[in-house]
């Protein structure tokens, strides 16, 4: 009679990681998920070694939510059996918060028991932390904490631990360290399953171990069919290491292909290493599938079919068919292959505008539109919005630009409240001493991590731009000015900049794009300026992936027609600029990143470039009176835009 398979979730964070993840890592991270088995009355999970409890027993107490995996077929005396294969493997030596944990466990048995996996948001959540700087940065210190254990079991992270990659590094190392802590507890009263040996004991702790396997780490462990077909239909390419115990030969190789799976797994996107012991679980299944007969033995797939087989211990010819299959499965961009000189030296910082005005006179100028005013709704009434204008906030920016500056905190609570309330009770031709204040704000690392950290809704950042969008044809040019300045200096901060780009990218782009077309020279050079620091983040993200198949974790999405039209945008706007050849110059480094490497260049771009006509709009910037009388003058500037026409144009 088939039993009902149930997954019970946990949150190893309590709910702080909900709470304080954006903060830390630039994303929304729902929970630090620790997953059990629950089947045949019991519940099963991976920590100290496999434990077995009654259902809602562990230390972790009740489940947050139970998932419904289906029905499983399989009797309890074959579960307890195959649950005993894998005792060798999941030992408490060989816990790792992110590359081996109870999820990679989880996952193994729903594949054995129902040929499933568990769901996606759990299986994904540390390559998405990874792919956060926050995450990259943590990384070694995670590696330590389970690569060499205190006394207690598991180390405490150095004091500098992440400083340069969080807002607040004593907040991330207490989140990490109580996390680390509930993963790795054993649960009162747990047990063994039913006929199972007991763990063997750890190895010591002073002994490096090995690459170990998890469900998006660099290597994988394949111990049923189905957990191996589930690695196929999700990677690209697969490299396959069938092996045993007792095989004197795959223990000579084993380094070897543990070196290759970490480091091609980061350089590449949509690549699985995975080891099948025959030995363990189910891996004499896999093995009997694909025809495998002795060990060790080397399979290459690509998009789920079997490419190459090799067998034996040559480390070479592994090196060289793995490079092979990358090759086949990830060919290089057209573009890495040019030579690209002016192109390849523009710099990817950031434009940012950093002239202070005079703050009496912008508070003075806020305080006389405040008394003006007709009407007023809200949660501050006037006298105490005018209060916090000149009893917090003018401090705090006078401190702040000091010689030398001084340390004050930044009044971001009120602050925000009172920008709320000014955006709902002035027009926008009496907002941009406000706007332009934020835009010294965004200087700051503090009210960076602030507007990241705020809700969609309550950000001043999108309370502002949500005026200018809603008000685009007759907004002041003051307003439309300092706004774009202001999203410009949010580039600063990647962190931000990637939110932005992720919760509002359609609000901005359609404000860029009537941006680059305004009348007035100020608007259209930080309009370009803007575009310059969207394309450039883009440009980063490309060249850190080259190869990848797919877009990672909190990093902005690539988009065919969100490219196609800022694209667009910028062609048009470089070809109505007849006067000034900074603005020239701001938006042909914005194309030439635009393009560069973009994963829609012959699908997409090319044929755009050449329905518009790119190459002679580029070109024509070049000739007398394309811009200014004599055409683009510089140089520098000369040499990029006939480099983006002949190279990267039809």
């Amino acid at each position: 009679m088939p039993v009902p398979v149930q997954l019970y979730v946990y949150d190893l964070s309590n709910g702080m990681a909900r709470q304080m993840s954006a903060q830390l890592t630039g994303r929304q991270i729902d929970g630090i998920w620790h997953t059990s088995i629950v089947v045949f009355g019991h519940e099963i999970f991976y920590g100290q070694g496999i434990s077995l409890t009654q259902p809602g027993k562990s230390h972790h107490g009740a489940p947050l939510r139970i998932v419904d995996m289906g029905e499983t077929s399989v009797d309890e005396r074959a579960f307890t059996e195959y649950l005993s294969g894998l005792r060798n493997t999941y030992t408490a030596d060989k816990y790792h918060l992110l590359d081996f944990n109870c999820n990679s466990f989880t996952n193994d048995c729903i594949g054995f028991l129902t040929g499933g996996s568990i769901p996606d948001y759990i299986k994904d959540l540390p390559s998405d932390f990874l792919s956060t700087p926050f995450g990259a940065a943590l990384r070694p210190t995670i590696d330590r904490m389970f690569r060499g254990p205190g006394p207690s079991g598991i180390s405490t992270p150095p004091p500098d631990m992440s400083a340069a990659a969080s807002p607040n590094p004593a907040l991330a190392a207490s989140l990490l360290q109580a996390v680390a802590a509930r993963a790795a507890a054993s649960s009162p009263g747990a047990s063994t399953p039913q006929g199972y040996l007991p763990t063997p004991a750890p190895t010591s702790p002073s002994t490096p171990l090995p690459a170990t396997s998890s469900l998006t780490g660099q290597l994988h462990v394949s111990t049923n069919p189905a957990s191996f077909h589930s690695l196929l239909r999700t990677h690209r390419a697969v490299i396959a290491f069938f092996t045993s115990a007792t095989c004197g030969p795959c223990r000579m190789i084993a380094p070897v292909f543990e070196e290759l799976a970490k480091t091609k797994s980061r350089s590449e996107g949509g690549v699985a290493f995975t080891k099948i012991d025959l030995s363990v679980g189910m891996g004499h299944a896999v093995a009997s599938e694909w025809d495998v007969q002795v060990t060790p033995t080397f399979i290459f797939y690509i998009d789920g079919k079997k490419t190459h087989e090799m067998k034996g211990v040559n480390a070479p010819e592994l090196r060289t068919q793995i490079d092979l299959l990358l090759y086949e499965a990830f060919p290089p961009h057209p573009h890495t292959r040019l030579s690209l000189p002016a192109i390849e030296s523009i710099s990817l910082k950031p434009i940012l505008f950093t002239q202070v005005p005079a703050l009496d006179t912008a508070i003075s100028k806020l305080v006389g539109f405040i008394d003006g005013a007709s009407s007023w709704t809200g949660s501050l009434a006037k006298a105490e919005t005018k209060q916090v204008l000149l009893q917090a906030v003018l401090p705090y920016f006078k401190a702040r630009f000091a010689t030398p500056p001084r340390t004050v905190k930044a009044p971001l609570d009120r602050w925000t409240a009172v920008t709320s309330v000014l955006t709902s009770n002035l027009s926008t031709s009496e907002l941009f001493p406000l706007v332009d204040l934020w835009r010294l704000a965004l200087l700051d690392e503090t009210a960076s991590a602030w507007c990241t950290t705020a809700d969609t809704s309550s950000s001043p950042i999108n309370i502002i731009l949500t005026k200018v969008s809603t008000t685009a044809n007759t907004a002041p040019r003051n307003y439309i000015l300092t706004s774009l300045r202001m999203l410009s200096n949010a580039f600063q901060s990647p962190i931000l900049a990637r939110r932005l780009l992720l919760t509002a990218r359609d609000n901005i782009t359609s404000f860029l794009v009537t941006s680059l077309l305004h009348d007035d020279a100020s608007v259209r050079t930080a309009a370009a300026s803007l575009s310059f620091n969207i394309a450039a983040m883009l440009q980063k993200r490309r060249s850190e992936h080259i190869g990848a198949s797919r877009s990672d974790g909190e990093e902005v999405q690539e988009d065919a027609d969100w490219e196609v039209e800022l694209t667009s945008a910028i062609i048009e706007a470089i070809e109505r600029e007849k006067s000034n050849e900074e603005i020239v110059h701001r938006l042909s480094a914005c194309l030439a990143l635009l393009l560069r490497l973009s994963p829609y260049t012959e699908s997409q771009l090319t044929p755009l470039l050449e329905v518009l006509q790119a190459r002679n709009i580029l070109e024509g910037k070049l000739e007398k009176g394309g811009c200014g009388e004599a055409g683009v003058v510089k140089k520098e500037v000369r040499k990029l835009i006939q480099e983006i026409a002949e190279k990267l144009c039809p």
